[in-house]
């Protein structure tokens, strides 16, 4: 007779670890955009003027953008395990302080040691997210984890006006950061990469390796994920055109999400008259729609490549779509109806969250060895819209008028989708010679 075959089924660990990541972008961007909600408050307690508080909203990009590019080499040569628990905590620490700050000067420091230990967080995000899921999955993957700024803002939002209404913004800082030291702790003891996970099969092994997925199987703990920096490395992932496409559409993208993050709460109550507290609501209905959007966008995008579209196709599409669609933002300049001016922009907003999948092209153009390198470099350029774009808003609403701010912005959507279109091109891994990954 012959002899019955044992099917072993897969496990699924990488949804767990997908959870996880989510939580992680939650308390990241909880933690990045308390700020806006202390805005008023803070302006009124330590006499800011509206220059100082683009100052104040930008101080966070400074760093955070300048380091990505070594928080890129960090998750490479130390792996997300170390990288992320280290620098959760450590940013939470930060945020506790902030609700001790009595001047301008230190919120500034503050915000700008902030942006420091959050550096690492999106290339490290992305390093698990490409180890751990197979290219057919990956997009959906990262428009989950990168739901998390969304949706976690847009529960967060209304919640974080109360809790300042109540314990007043010092309060709130104490209170965030307090959380994201717990989770920083929970992190450090739940994950671990593919073949270091305890519950993970090889049939889990198998499907996320053989879809694509760099586990790294044969270098396992030398060769690949640890490699040390060479500026050959560095000068490889600046000298393609298709790279340079994508770094320069996540500026762009970045420059909307940004606004949003900084002076958003601030345009509603100051420059369009709103209630403190109902604009808290009212902030966190664009998120909402940005939350549909980037979860809408990653099952579009992976739905396109298991119908057999290219993987160009599928990509770009919803990424230039996405761009475009934030230029609606423009549009609250003609209108005084607090209801058309959120339908704005929860277009644009929504737009910009159907954009966001950016990162899975990082996942499938960046050379194998350099993936955490190229997440540096890309979130590095696309960091810098985190200082620029906050503080040119400061300026240019200086005289009480904001419609020239969001025509900045909204031109931003455009530019974006012009580099995607004309730059980027056929969407490809980048192979490098072995010379640049062994010498």
């Amino acid at each position: 007779m012959p002899q019955s075959i044992t099917v072993i089924k897969q496990t699924r660990i990488r949804f767990q670890i997908l959870v996880f990541l989510f939580f992680n972008v939650v308390i990241n961007y909880m933690d990045r955009s308390n700020i806006s909600v202390a805005a008023n408050m803070i302006s009124a307690d330590l006499k800011l003027r509206p220059v100082q508080l683009g100052y104040i909203f930008s101080a966070f990009g400074w760093t955070y953008a300048i380091l990505q590019i070594p928080g890129g080499i960090m998750t490479d040569r130390y792996g997300a395990r170390l990288v992320y628990t280290f620098s959760l905590i450590l940013w939470s620490v930060i945020t506790i302080a902030q609700g001790f700050a009595t001047s301008f000067i230190a919120l500034f420091i503050l915000r700008m040691l902030i942006g420091v230990f959050e550096a690492p967080s999106y290339p490290a995000n992305n390093r698990i997210v490409t180890s751990w899921f197979p290219d057919k999955e990956r997009a959906t993957a990262i428009a989950i984890y990168t739901s998390g700024q969304f949706v976690g803002l847009a529960f967060l939002t209304p919640v974080l006006t109360a809790l300042q209404y109540y314990t007043g913004w010092q309060g709130m800082f104490i209170i965030t950061g307090m959380i994201g030291i717990v989770w920083g702790i929970i992190w450090y003891f739940f994950y671990r990469d593919p073949l270091e996970h305890a519950a993970v099969n090889d049939a889990e092994l198998r499907y996320i390796e053989e879809g694509g997925g760099l586990i790294n199987r044969k270098y396992k703990r030398d060769k690949s994920t640890s490699q040390p920096f060479k500026w050959s490395h560095l000068k490889e992932v600046f000298s393609h055109r298709k790279l340079w496409g994508i770094y320069l559409g996540q500026f762009s993208l970045g420059g909307t999400m940004w606004f949003f993050l900084t002076w958003f709460p601030t345009y509603l109550v100051k420059y369009r008259g709103m209630d403190f507290i109902k604009s808290g609501f009212l902030a966190s209905v664009p998120f909402l729609f940005a939350f549909a959007g980037v979860l809408l966008s990653g099952f579009l995008s992976d739905y396109m490549i298991k119908k057999g579209l290219s993987t160009s196709m599928a990509r770009k599409v919803p990424v230039i779509t996405g761009l475009l669609l934030s230029t609606s933002i423009i549009g609250a300049n003609y209108v005084s109806s607090p209801a058309l001016i959120i339908m704005f922009m929860c277009i644009a907003f929504f737009g910009n969250g159907f954009a966001s999948i950016t990162w899975v092209f990082v996942s499938t153009l960046a050379p194998e060895h350099l993936v955490g390198l190229t997440g540096g470099v890309f979130n590095f350029i696309g960091g810098l819209a985190a200082i620029f774009i906050p503080l040119i808003i400061g300026f240019l609403v200086s005289d009480g008028n904001f419609a020239p701010a969001l025509i900045l912005v909204g031109s931003l959507g455009i530019t974006g989708a012009l580099c995607y279109i004309f730059l980027v091109g056929k969407v490809e891994r980048i192979e490098v010679s072995k010379d640049l990954v062994t010498n």
